[in-house]
């Protein structure tokens, strides 16, 4: 193993400048990678919210008996579509009154909690069951009136809503796996490239090495501990470039989006999903390099014999 890693990084240290364009190349490549991975899971994170919030409400009627609200409850805490139910007093909606006016306490001191509807509030299991609960619930006995807390513009926008968040987070996804690809296929021929032409640079060594008698794996294992090193740099150097730009915009992004978690807020969090990602692109960068290394053995072997 140490004559391999040792002509390996001699290998490296003789061609520095292609050494560097292929590092260079693939730390774009997994500089981009680690960003639209990241960008995936906030995306993500950020539809699961909504999917998690009390996105309808149902105001219930002042006059609703407690059979009718009874009534509500049990139709849909034993429905499949709704993950969460939680019935809101109006006693309970006064205290959000006032902790949402603490600042100026005279705002509430001129309110009751009777001017306040109860209300009950849903959480679907998937955005695309909202519509069809928020015309459910209009037509029930008790509901005075029915909000849906994604849609900007009433009800009529709901599907548009629902539609968008859903379609930007395939878009997202979709667009990231396209250009991570195309990326990761430079990279491959840019390797594939340069390690043919250091083959061809290396034609009389090797061909005094196949005199001597040396084995196949004798001459290819340098080359794949020269192309490893090539990936493992770039990979590193990508994926700490990216995890700079992270930590310098993550507490704008935090600030930005509130409650919403498109980062984790702890330092240990966001460590840990860089991680995985780091891991994640040493395996894909290794087995490029594995792979690129043995077509550019194989190929030059071939035009030298």
């Amino acid at each position: 193993m140490k004559r391999p890693l040792k002509t390996g990084l001699t290998y490296v240290r003789r061609a520095p400048y292609q050494a560097i364009s292929v590092v260079l190349v693939m730390a774009v490549t997994f500089f981009v990678a680690t960003m639209i991975g990241l960008l995936v899971y906030g995306s993500t994170k950020l539809l699961v919210y909504f999917e998690t919030r009390p996105q309808i409400i149902a105001f219930l009627k002042a006059d609703a008996t407690e059979t009718q609200i009874g009534a509500l409850q049990d139709t849909y805490k034993t429905d499949n579509r709704v993950r969460e139910l939680k019935l809101v007093s109006k006693e309970d909606a006064f205290n959000l009154y006032k902790n949402a006016t603490s600042n100026n306490p005279l705002l509430g001191e001129l309110v009751s909690p009777s001017i306040f509807p109860a209300s009950l509030e849903l959480s679907v299991s998937d955005l695309s069951y909202a519509d069809t609960i928020v015309s459910e619930l209009k037509t029930k006995d008790g509901v005075d009136s029915v909000g849906f807390t994604a849609s900007v513009g009433g009800q009529d926008q709901l599907s548009a809503v629902i539609n968008r968040l859903k379609d930007i987070t395939k878009s997202v996804r979709i667009a990231g796996v396209g250009a991570v690809a195309v990326l990761l296929v430079t990279s491959f021929l840019v390797l594939l490239v340069v390690m043919s032409m250091r083959i061809s640079m290396r034609k009389n060594e090797i061909e005094s090495l196949r005199m001597l008698g040396a084995t196949g794996a004798f001459i290819r294992n340098p080359i794949l501990v020269e192309a490893t090193i090539y990936a493992i740099l770039g990979v590193l150097s990508g994926w700490f470039a990216a995890s700079l730009v992270i930590m310098y915009t993550s507490p704008k992004l935090l600030s930005y989006f509130g409650t919403i978690e498109v980062l984790p807020h702890s330092l240990q969090g966001l460590l840990t999903i860089l991680g995985v990602i780091l891991g994640v692109e040493l395996i894909i960068g290794i087995i490029i390099a594995f792979f690129g290394a043995v077509a550019a053995v194989s190929r030059s072997l071939r035009m030298i014999q």
